[in-house]
């Protein structure tokens, strides 16, 4: 059996809101993330560098696309999902103020086992977003 060809790197990622209203004060709002693009009460898009972050009402996705030029098969999950930013520490430093000057609580903040720090809090629809040090996982970094 040969090797599979290698991949570059994520494209996108998606979380699930139903209430894209609220994600949108939150990823927009208070993350500052460019929205690129946005389908009232199915969709909002946001770039996070060279990624991609795709949030979907998890009602309307369920279905798939109506539009046969577009053939995307229905996709989706339940409950809460998890998104982790890559930022420096200093840069971690400064979100875990901007946080807690905007209410939203930061439900844990510790330096792993290797040093690399993380933060965690949740978004309007409940899932869980962390921001951490990219050497959490690449010595390199």
């Amino acid at each position: 059996m040969s090797e599979p060809p290698s991949l570059d790197g994520l494209l996108e990622a998606a979380l699930y809101a139903e209430d894209l209203e609220a994600a949108e004060a939150f990823y927009g709002g208070v993350l500052g993330l460019e929205k690129i693009m946005q389908v009232e009460g199915r969709h909002v898009f946001y770039r996070v560098g060279d990624i991609v972050l795709l949030i979907f009402n998890p009602v309307q996705t369920a279905t798939g696309s109506t539009n046969p030029a577009l053939p995307v098969p229905p996709h989706g999950a339940q409950g809460p999902g998890h998104l982790c930013f890559r930022a420096s520490a200093a840069q971690i430093a400064n979100w875990a103020e901007t946080l807690n000057s905007r209410g939203i609580v930061i439900e844990a903040d510790f330096h792993w086992p290797n040093g690399a720090r993380s933060i965690y809090f949740r978004d309007p629809a409940g899932n869980s977003i962390e921001i951490a040090e990219p050497r959490l996982w690449f010595d390199d970094a």
